[in-house]
């Protein structure tokens, strides 16, 4: 049975350079390195990071790209997030994506666009209702993030309110969302 993954490999070029796969533990280092590469070392204080601390990614959420020789060279997780209330009081159960990531030896070559669209394909087939970040609404907006789906919500700390984005995967799933974003996902052990 093919999966969302094998969809999104077939999807990709026959000549691409690389291919989107799941992350192993194996990869965490390499992970690690790459973010501190693409991102810099201010990256563990911003307000996304803070509902990732102490978290693990949301189940199956955990994507890499990886060159020829098998090494990672692009990364995205989404974490397990409650997108503030419903107007009934109910929490929103959603994800977070982020951090996305390329390796800058890597860049133009698609691989952030592949990420994103097997993360998205991946979360849908899981039944997630919605996806939210902080990033570059140029960017992201292609993917069908927009402002307004987010617009109600805060993130813990600060954060840039243009920046902060969502997507239904489910229609309807963030009407009327309001309040405060928090961590919903598995802790670290």
């Amino acid at each position: 049975m093919a999966t969302v993954l094998d969809s999104v490999r077939a999807t990709l070029a026959p000549n691409a350079t690389f291919t989107i796969d799941a992350e192993t533990a194996g990869d965490v280092l390499a992970r690690e390195s790459l973010l501190d590469r693409a991102m810099g070392a201010d990256r563990r204080t911003k307000s996304s990071e803070k509902i990732r601390r102490g978290r693990l990614p949301a189940d199956g959420l955990a994507l890499v790209a990886r060159d020829a020789d098998a090494q990672v060279i692009g990364t995205v997780r989404l974490w397990d997030i409650q997108a503030g209330i419903s107007p009934e009081g109910k929490p929103i159960p959603a994800l977070l994506l982020g951090p996305l990531a390329v390796d800058p030896n890597h860049e133009g070559k698609g691989i952030g666009g592949a990420l994103m669209r097997a993360a998205i394909a991946e979360a849908a087939s899981r039944g997630h209702g919605a996806i939210l970040l902080v990033g570059d609404a140029a960017y992201y907006e292609r993917f069908g993030f927009l402002a307004e789906k987010a617009q109600h919500l805060v993130m813990p700390g600060p954060f840039a309110r243009d920046r902060f984005l969502g997507l239904e995967l489910k229609a309807g799933w963030l009407d009327g969302a309001a309040g405060m974003v928090v961590a919903s996902g598995r802790s670290q052990a």
